[in-house]
């Protein structure tokens, strides 16, 4: 058995608009992210990420953030890059580790010509029974950031193996969030229910969504055959009442 999990944390969210295809302001949110969740690991600090080459040699190179944030060296090379695809921008990412149970990376795809919706995904390495952003709660405070800088349109984090039910829709592993009020009338197989808040103009408290959590007493793991069993069972709750989005419809 490995001796580690690799969780990711992804996120579907619209980027239309002016920004669609720039690197600079998709850089620019993930730095926003990383500020948050770097309170939890200090391996996801900003000064830590480098652009990820493809080569060992060459993906020391080109760190991404500096303090006026994305770093000219870090746009040149991206931008170099992008010169191989007109369909969608990409960026990869990784943290400089490679002791393994340290090592993170992230992915970026947007400014798809066909519509599609961008897609955000960090990738965490963390020893077996552990998640190194903490318990449930921190893994959820993630979650919670993600939804207020990239407004998506769902987010969830789960193993990298996980296999949820349904194929063609998100699923929900260890916890997934969604746009929308939810109850646990709604959701009775549920350990957790997390409204996610912003303040509104007024300064007033708004919900924005709800974090469906699956498990709480320990790090989701798609080795266990109960943390499967309890996601399965909230995705055909999901379904049943059209809740849980189809990726056709991103």
């Amino acid at each position: 058995m490995n001796p580690n999990l690799n969780h990711q944390l992804e996120v579907r969210f619209d980027s239309t608009g002016q920004h669609a295809t720039s690197f600079d302001f998709h850089l620019r949110l993930i730095s926003r992210f990383l500020r948050s969740v770097a309170r939890f690991d200090p391996l996801l600090e900003e000064r830590q990420w480098l652009i990820a080459t493809g080569d060992r040699e060459t993906s020391h190179l080109y760190p991404v953030f500096d303090a006026d944030g994305p770093t000219t060296a870090a746009l040149a090379v991206l931008h170099q890059y992008a010169k191989a695809s007109e369909v969608v921008r990409n960026l990869t990412l990784w943290n400089g580790q490679e002791d393994r149970a340290k090592g993170a990376s992230i992915s970026c795809q947007f400014g798809r010509q066909d519509g599609v919706a961008s897609s955000f995904r960090l990738s965490i390495r963390s020893p077996r029974g552990r998640m190194r952003l903490g318990e449930w709660r921190q893994v959820a405070e993630a979650i919670a950031f993600a939804a207020t800088i990239f407004e998506p349109l769902y987010a969830s984090v789960a193993t990298m193996y996980y296999d949820a039910v349904f194929k063609d829709r998100a699923g929900v592993g260890w916890m997934l969030y969604l746009p929308r009020m939810l109850s646990v009338q709604q959701v009775p197989e549920a350990h957790a229910l997390v409204p996610v808040m912003i303040k509104d103009e007024q300064e007033k408290d708004k919900q924005i969504g709800t974090i469906v959590v699956s498990v709480t007493d320990a790090p989701f793991s798609d080795d266990d055959p109960g943390h499967v069993e309890k996601a399965h069972a909230i995705e055909v709750r999901l379904v049943d009442q059209d809740l849980l989005p189809r990726f056709v419809d991103l």
